[in-house]
């Protein structure tokens, strides 16, 4: 499982200190429920509404970092200088930001309006593959176990490996296959036929050896992780 980031099209909303000593407060949107992304290499994705809903129910520790950089640690929801809500439009975040070099840079960006995007980074729980109403490949995010939300610069990073890889598991195929399917722009192809029944070869392209994410959990234990957040709340 590898952390993927998105882009909300949405401004980031800065609002001056309230008190003397605190650089300010940003509050927007890190993602939008029912919006079709860019294209996304082959594929477009879209988040349905409640893909956060057991991640903020678990009161996991979800991190404000600016540009998804951890040497620019913002704010946390453990320490409750981070606050996160679900509504109809999507995930809304609140970050105070601390009275550190990263907090005081970032008010000045933000109140001047250099930056004004936000992302989150999540690990994908639960997905399905459809098509749009235009006959394109769309993935849509179910659930999802959420590591950050960002302000960002630019919207620039898109890592498309983990959604082929989970088409690759749905329709049986090794990621080789998703991945030539997708620079041949044949996706769609893949999607309309019949899934292929995994062989062994296919299946030892799936074993993982332990791996450490950002946050020093193991492959192993966000398995585990990932069965508690599919049990009911």
């Amino acid at each position: 499982m590898n952390v993927e980031r998105r882009y909300a099209k949405a401004a980031v909303e800065f609002r001056a200190p309230k008190k003397p000593g605190s650089p300010g407060t940003m509050r927007g949107y890190a993602a939008k429920y029912d919006t079709l992304s860019q294209n996304l290499g082959g594929f477009v994705e879209t988040i349905q509404r409640g893909a956060f809903d057991k991640s903020l129910a678990d009161g996991l520790d979800v991190l404000a970092r600016y540009n998804h950089d951890d040497n620019m640690l913002l704010g946390r929801t453990a320490s409750g200088t981070v606050r996160l809500s679900s509504d109809e439009t999507g995930l809304l975040y609140e970050v105070d930001l601390p009275d550190t070099q990263v907090g005081r840079d970032l008010a000045v960006l933000a109140e001047r309006g250099d930056v004004y995007q936000s992302s989150f980074a999540f690990y994908t729980i639960e997905d399905e593959w459809g098509m749009t109403e235009q006959g394109f490949p769309m993935r849509s995010l179910l659930a999802t176990r959420l590591v950050d939300v960002a302000p960002v610069n630019t919207p620039a990073y898109l890592d498309t490996s983990s959604g082929l890889r989970s088409l690759a598991e749905h329709r049986g195929l090794s990621f080789d296959e998703v991945r030539a399917a997708a620079e041949a722009n044949r996706l769609a192809d893949l999607l309309t036929s019949a899934p292929v029944e995994p062989t062994e070869e296919r299946a030892a392209e799936t074993d993982e050896t332990p791996q450490v994410d950002n946050h020093g959990l193991t492959v192993i234990q966000f398995r585990l992780m990932q069965h508690s957040l599919r049990r009911p709340i």
